[in-house]
């Protein structure tokens, strides 16, 4: 479970004092859960915004959709009242073997006219908007021929679908796969991007690894200020730690520093006159 910034964070619970705007829960993690960890998210939830970011949509598989899992994630969504579902764009598995890894896409028509039917029939099913995250890769296909974020500008439209943009995820695969941050992030329809996550990442020389146990990288909050000015400010903010957590406070800082960089990064979009 997982905390982010917003404009202004509803009342505190003597009990509950965390100083963020909403939560994010890993779908998986409380579909059909009681007990202890139920009655937490209840609390939360009753507290602040929840939204949920799952793992196993698999909305790129050639498997069929599980509309088991979709019909408990509507029910979990209902549950906490939740605005939106998000998922990434990727596969998980095939012949119902989950490999539990989000596995790259070819970017082609073909794809895109899958993953587009997909999308739309689960938004039928969750009835509430599906948000799909660009997750980092860490190998291409030949038989692509769109860039990834060509494909994800025609899928959220051709879906009617959001965009949550994983800056790191960006940073990570632009330097895996040696094209330009900026470019992709110009080129994205910015109304359709609903959610950002921030987390950082592990550098091996030849390649970075999206590993969620260090503070955001400075090359990744340059980027962040860029997609708060080219999206207006209006995306809520994730900040994304699952492994070597640091104090409590420092977790706090780092999402101080994401407020004052989306809010000076708003300000200058206020001031140019766009979005």
């Amino acid at each position: 479970m997982r905390g982010g910034p917003a404009d202004a964070p509803p009342p505190v619970h003597p009990r509950t004092p965390a100083p963020v705007g909403f939560f994010e829960i890993i779908s998986e993690n409380f579909l059909g859960c009681r007990g202890g960890r139920r009655q937490a998210l209840e609390e939360i939830a009753y507290h602040y915004p929840v939204v949920l970011h799952g793992v196993s949509l698999s909305i790129g598989s050639t498997d069929p959709l599980d509309f088991g899992y979709l019909r408990r994630l509507k029910r979990l969504a209902d549950d906490v009242d939740a605005p939106w579902v998000s998922d990434h764009v990727c596969w998980t598995g095939v012949l119902g073997v989950n490999t539990h890894d989000l596995l790259p896409l070819p970017f082609t028509e073909e794809t895109l006219a899958h993953v587009t039917g997909r999308a739309r029939i689960v938004q039928d099913v969750l009835e509430r908007p599906l948000i799909l995250e660009n997750p980092s890769s860490y190998v291409e296909f030949r038989a692509s021929t769109l860039t990834e974020w060509e494909f994800l500008a025609r899928l959220a439209e051709e879906a009617d679908c959001g965009l949550l943009l994983d800056v790191n995820n960006v940073h990570v695969s632009a330097y895996n796969h040696d094209f330009d941050p900026e470019a992709y992030l110009w080129a994205l329809p910015h109304e359709r991007v609903v959610q950002m996550h921030l987390a950082g990442h592990t550098d091996h020389g030849t390649h970075i690894i999206d590993t969620h146990d260090a503070p955001v990288a400075e090359p990744v909050w340059e980027l962040y200020r860029t997609a708060v000015e080219l999206t207006g400010g209006g995306a809520a903010t994730l900040l994304e730690r699952d492994d070597k957590l640091p104090p409590f406070p420092e977790l706090m800082a780092e999402l101080d520093r994401a407020r004052a960089v989306a809010g000076s990064a708003a300000a200058v979009t206020t001031g140019s006159g766009h979005g």
